[in-house]
């Protein structure tokens, strides 16, 4: 069954326990200098490339070092997790390593492809069960199925061998960095990898500033070390999935809040543009997940200057459809797409007359909709307008005042916005 224990530390001894008995079964991922952001922010910037492990991230190694390490009559029981993404691909892979019987429980929402991977990973030795809307509905079931069952819940961060397993990361890159590291940032979920990373430097590179970061929308470990205490949050933004969870583990609350230098957060609009970044120019293809570390940088643009900094790219299992909604998400961060609906004066030309005089020179609209069916060209319109240059938007509203139009900008209602964009 699923216990945690809250006295307890990761010792050296069993993260290199467990760098044992993962050698042969997850790939030593590179650490890569990356010249576009040494560049950018003046400093040796490197990426310890998570991207690039064998099922896309780093949930291998904390997933077959838990299942590896269990009893034969537990590894007969079978195990158990629920999860939507990695989590449920590092424990179908491992347990096709291992020849343990899994069963998996994923919402049933969960895209097709993610099913799919984990059934490949996983091949005969993986059932999956899709139930509920949410992963708070399918991981109910499957901790009621070990009830049933006897089988052996996996979780996927708040767990003794699963840290020492994610601390693994933190070996190799002390292993491959030849210099000693001033920045280390990290991604903060659940908080397995920043617990198990961060008890890693804090005994063998103790001078090393260790910053978690987590998705401006889901600030689980960030609001908790505030508190003082492990607090579940009432709602998040589950866009950065591989990272948005409402409460983080008791044991990684412990660990993370007297190992982490701090705990910082990022909007999920700034990941989206990371993201975009990292592919247009590097071709590193993360998850959003993947691209906390590198979107923190900015907020520590003074302190990293000619320091040696290293930053963990988890993953990188990002679902193609998902582009758009990346597109969309940096285009208004960035301030260079926004929308508004526009009541125009009920006369001929009033359209003609807002393309021509209103709109700027490079301005593109993007969506145009009447919002009223029943009267399509006398109704309200909702529009997209796209910019080359976050100045232009200024432009565009004085404009709009000056002809005095009856409209509401969308942008800064996020109960409309989402509601009809």
């Amino acid at each position: 069954m699923y216990k945690t224990s809250h006295a307890y530390s990761p010792s050296l001894e069993n993260i290199k326990a467990a760098q044992t008995i993962l050698k042969g079964i997850v790939t030593h991922t590179p650490l890569m200098p990356n010249f576009t952001y040494s560049d950018k922010f003046g400093a040796k910037i490197t990426f310890k490339r998570e991207d690039l492990q064998v099922v896309r991230s780093y949930k291998i190694r904390g997933a077959y070092n838990k299942i590896s390490g269990l009893s034969a009559e537990e590894k007969g029981s079978g195990v158990v997790c629920a999860s939507a993404g990695n989590h449920a691909q590092g424990v179908a892979h491992s347990c096709q390593l291992l020849a343990v019987k899994a069963t998996i429980f994923m919402p049933a929402p969960t895209p097709r492809q993610k099913v799919e991977q984990v059934r490949f990973f996983g091949k005969e030795f993986v059932e999956i069960v899709l139930v509920g809307d949410t992963f708070d509905d399918a991981q109910k079931e499957a901790i009621s199925f070990c009830d049933q069952h006897s089988s052996i819940f996996i979780p996927p961060f708040d767990d003794q061998k699963v840290i020492e397993g994610q601390g693994t990361v933190g070996l190799e890159i002390l292993e491959d960095c030849g210099n000693p590291i001033d920045y280390l940032f990290l991604p903060i979920g659940g908080g397995g990898l920043a617990s198990g990373v961060a008890s890693v430097f804090k005994t063998l590179s103790p001078q090393t500033k260790i910053i978690g970061v987590e998705p401006a929308g889901a600030p689980a470990m960030k609001n908790s070390m505030a508190l003082g205490q492990n607090t579940k949050l009432d709602s998040i933004d589950k866009f950065v999935d591989g990272a948005a969870v409402q409460q983080v583990g008791d044991l990684t609350f412990e660990i993370c809040r007297t190992h982490l230098d701090a705990v910082v957060t990022v909007p999920e609009g700034l990941i989206c543009s990371t993201m975009l970044e990292l592919y247009n120019r590097d071709a590193i293809v993360v998850e959003p997940a993947g691209a906390l570390s590198v979107a923190a940088l900015a907020q520590f643009a003074e302190e990293i200057k000619g320091k040696n900094v290293v930053c963990i790219l988890s993953g990188s299992y990002n679902d193609i459809s998902r582009t758009e909604e990346i597109r969309e998400r940096s285009l208004l961060y960035e301030g260079l797409k926004h929308y508004f609906i526009v009541r125009f004066p009920q006369r001929a030309g009033a359209l003609k007359e807002f393309l021509v005089e209103v709109l700027g020179p490079t301005d593109d609209i993007v969506h145009f909709e009447y919002t009223k069916k029943t009267a399509r060209e006398k109704g309200p319109a909702l529009i997209g307008v796209e910019h080359q240059h976050k100045a232009d938007f200024n432009g565009l509203m004085q404009r709009m005042k000056e002809k005095d139009l009856n409209f509401e900008y969308l942008n800064e209602r996020p109960d409309l916005f989402g509601f009809i964009v």
